[in-house]
């Protein structure tokens, strides 16, 4: 009967995003594709679509949303401090140890997330996510370039860090979507406005599946993986524990967003963090490149997470 259920849940919510991922990195075997353009338009103009039709409609009420601000924001900092004990503890330092701290406190909850969210809990799970990309994106482009850059010119990349997040148009669909909000000025959702800016915000869904499976066609695990395995287990093991307790000391846990959030938190590393990586660092004096470590981690979190977000779905499902 659970085996049942969990293929029932895996074929339902977790196999149609992967089959998709699935396919573009099958073409990204078979033909040498440049991500840079499809990554361009996600960006500038299929994920700001996404974003502010997702809080201009927002099924969520403004204390669930501050809520899921304040646990994201919780367990990312929670995530990072232990990757950091735990990194120092293996001997771990400089740039590596930085790389491990993003690959391990920040999940995908964009290319894997949206659509997992979408498929298992409907709208409320799409906007969870589309938050909680919101959230990691400003952590990420701030703090994150900070910890990846404090070895060099600290001042520098804060400044650097900032003019990114500001260049960004997802910040400024957070601002459209706030001020129409605050105004009354979000057009009918059945109106052709909203209709093409949700047309739009959809195509992005499969499109970051693809791009992922063509990150994936392109990466390939070397002799880092025994090292990476601390950073795996906690990404794996001890993020989803963080959440539900996260989610637990918040109430959030009983509510459809806070679920979302828990199967969000579970998911496998994000991508933006070897991005990062590749652009603020070099390699170590041993040879590794924090590029190779962070990449590793990617690739068996998305491995080893997905009987863990199926099981978690379907424990959510079972509730009342």
């Amino acid at each position: 009967m659970i085996a049942n259920s969990l293929g029932s849940v895996f074929t339902s919510a977790v196999a149609p995003p992967l089959a998709i991922a699935a396919l573009g990195y099958l073409l990204g075997r078979w033909k040498d594709i440049d991500i840079e353009p499809l990554s361009t338009v996600t960006i500038y103009l299929l994920l700001p679509a996404l974003i502010f039709h997702s809080l201009a409609t927002i099924p969520l009420s403004g204390v669930t949303a501050l809520g899921l601000v304040v646990v994201m924001c919780g367990f990312t900092a929670i995530m990072a401090l232990t990757t950091a004990i735990v990194g120092s503890l293996f001997k771990e330092s400089g740039t590596i140890l930085s790389g491990a701290m993003l690959a391990a406190a920040f999940p995908n909850v964009g290319n894997f997330g949206i659509p997992v969210a979408t498929f298992a809990f409907g709208d409320i799970g799409r906007t969870t996510a589309v938050v909680f990309s919101i959230v990691q994106n400003v952590l990420m482009y701030t703090l994150g370039v900070y910890v990846l850059s404090r070895n060099g010119d600290g001042n520098r990349a804060r400044v650097a860090a900032v003019k990114r997040v500001f260049a960004l148009p997802m910040t400024y669909a957070v601002i459209a979507a706030g001020g129409a909000l605050a105004f009354d000025l979000v057009p009918p959702p059945d109106g052709p406005t909203m209709q093409a800016v949700e047309m739009m915000g959809n195509a992005s869904i499969p499109l970051f599946l693809i791009i992922l499976g063509l990150q994936i066609a392109d990466m390939a695990p070397k002799s880092t993986v025994r090292r990476v395995l601390p950073t795996v287990t906690l990404k794996l093991l001890i993020a989803p524990v963080v959440a539900v307790s996260v989610g637990l000391a918040t109430g959030l846990v009983d509510t459809t967003a806070g679920q979302a959030f828990i199967v969000l938190a579970a998911g496998p590393a994000a991508v933006t963090p070897l991005v990062l990586t590749i652009e603020f660092t070099d390699s170590t004096g041993d040879g590794l490149s924090p590029a190779d470590y962070v990449g590793t981690v990617i690739l068996l979190t998305i491995a080893g997470c997905l009987p863990i977000v199926t099981s978690l779905i379907l424990l959510f499902a079972s509730f009342p």
